[in-house]
């Protein structure tokens, strides 16, 4: 099994065994792999991973959950949800915010479960009022810096359905800009435009 969390657009594979997926990028010169279970050696992997000629990072550990609670803890982690909204018509809603094609999510809210945090940042950031909550999808993980502190955010992500055709308003102080409905069959236009993560939830979904 393995956990992969973004520096960017850099996936680091927190893993307890080198899987199929994994194996390709073992030997690659832009390959930073680690097996050392250690403070200092997860230091190091943080390190290397915000380097410019690192492209994917590997750490291997045979627990697993030791191995994402020791990582987690060099961050601060912040909760968020979001849903992949399909329409009646089978098509998926895309917004537009900061130059990139995303799906809508945001932070969990003081107590709030994902689930409803999930259901209550689609409404806000897109303006449907009738949607329903289908099954929970999978976390994605991506790190960043803010304001002198190192952030890791952990999405929960789930399908859903928007009932008729309703209208859409982008939640502008979110900088969302636009609002569309992909054809599952033609998502080259998101997909080129988006961050891997989202890529991630899409492939979780079947798309």
């Amino acid at each position: 099994m393995h956990i992969k969390v973004y520096f960017n657009d850099k996936p680091l594979y927190l893993a307890d065994e080198v899987t199929p997926e994994i194996e390709p990028y073992v030997h690659h010169d832009d390959a930073v792999f680690i097996d050392e279970f250690s403070s200092s050696g997860i230091k190091s992997m943080i390190h290397e991973m915000r380097l410019d000629k690192v492209h994917v990072g590997i750490f291997i550990h045979k627990d697993l959950e030791e191995l994402k609670k020791a990582f987690f803890k060099k961050f601060q982690v912040i909760q968020a949800a979001g849903g992949l909204v399909k329409n009646d018509s089978g098509s998926l809603l895309f917004i537009f915010r900061r130059g990139k094609w995303d799906l809508p999510k945001g932070k969990l809210d003081k107590k709030e479960k994902p689930d409803a945090a999930a259901l209550r940042e689609v409404k806000e950031e897109t303006g449907l009022q009738d949607v329903n909550l289908g099954e929970f999808l999978l976390n994605t993980y991506h790190t960043y810096d803010e304001s002198g502190h190192h952030i890791l955010k952990e999405t929960h992500w789930y399908r859903m359905n928007a009932d008729g055709a309703q209208p859409t308003k982008p939640q502008t102080e979110e900088q969302i800009t636009a609002i569309e409905w992909g054809e599952p069959g033609n998502l080259k236009k998101y997909t080129a435009k988006t961050f891997h993560a989202i890529e991630d939830v899409l492939r979780s979904a079947g798309y």
